[in-house]
């Protein structure tokens, strides 16, 4: 492994849920991590695909988890779901089949929703901890009766990971919709390039040093590799060696987890 090449660079984009922490329980290095990036110059930036919490409540979660962090530290599937929306769907009524989290992130940035499907111009789909059958029902009858409806999702993972193993996520419900009206979404958040490309323009980055971390071969390192830049799996969340061996989208890097990322980066000065 070239270390010198980790070491170079200046901005780290975190997935969070398996790579920083799992479910409620942080990882004993994370902290440790996330400092030492900041002491030698560099930028940390968490990208989720998790869009059942908005970035304030992500804010509390990490603070609960005893990591200090602002609304610049983020980037998220419903921040990215956000401003594709604003420039394709400014002014339609949505149909959000998602959390309220989700619901208030979009009314944020002035898009407007319905929970009546007669007046909805456009579906979104998030991973909702909040799923009720009414919802399937709304969702599945608007892909059935109306089948040029716009249909947006903000993220295509399958499972979220836990302390105790994994829910389903919002892939998942896509999956069972498919099965219900063989209509696939548009999918914002990561494999995307966006997010990334989004986080390297903000803060000025090429994308020869930007890392992306993750445990997830087909969301995280594939919008990596997407959008161009370094990529770190870690194997302390989905991802395990036989998935990794058996994936066409091969890492630049692959480690047990960040912590060994902790160690290759305070071996830089010495």
């Amino acid at each position: 492994m070239d270390e010198i090449v980790l070491q170079n660079c200046e901005l780290f984009l975190f997935d969070m849920d398996g790579t920083l922490y799992l479910g409620d329980n942080l990882f004993s290095f994370t902290n440790e991590l996330l400092k030492t990036i900041r002491d030698q110059g560099g930028r940390y930036i968490f990208v989720t695909n998790n869009s059942s919490k908005s970035v304030s409540d992500y804010i509390k979660k990490l603070e609960k988890l005893g990591i200090p962090a602002e609304y610049n530290d983020f980037m998220t599937s419903s921040q990215a779901t956000a401003l594709y929306l604003l420039e394709h769907h400014k002014c339609d009524n949505l149909y959000v089949c998602g959390t309220k989290s989700l619901k208030k992130e979009l009314l944020d940035n002035g898009l407007n929703i319905t929970d009546d499907y007669n007046k909805t111009d456009c579906i979104v789909m998030g991973f909702d901890t909040e799923l009720n059958f009414k919802k399937l029902e709304d969702v599945s009858r608007l892909l059935c009766t109306r089948p040029d409806i716009p249909y947006i999702a903000t993220n295509p993972d399958y499972v979220c990971p836990t302390e105790f193993g994994s829910v389903p996520d919002c892939g998942s419900v896509c999956d069972m919709l498919y099965n219900v009206a063989k209509r696939r979404p548009i999918v914002i958040g990561k494999p995307s390039a966006a997010m990334p490309e989004l986080a390297m323009k903000k803060y000025g980055v090429s994308r020869d040093k930007t890392l992306v971390i993750g445990d997830r071969i087909y969301t995280d390192i594939k919008s990596g590799l997407n959008a161009g830049c370094r990529t770190l799996l870690v194997l302390s969340g989905e991802t395990d060696l036989e998935t990794l061996n058996n994936s066409a989208d091969k890492p630049e890097f692959v480690m047990n987890s960040a912590e060994d990322l902790l160690f290759v980066l305070k071996r830089k000065f010495i």
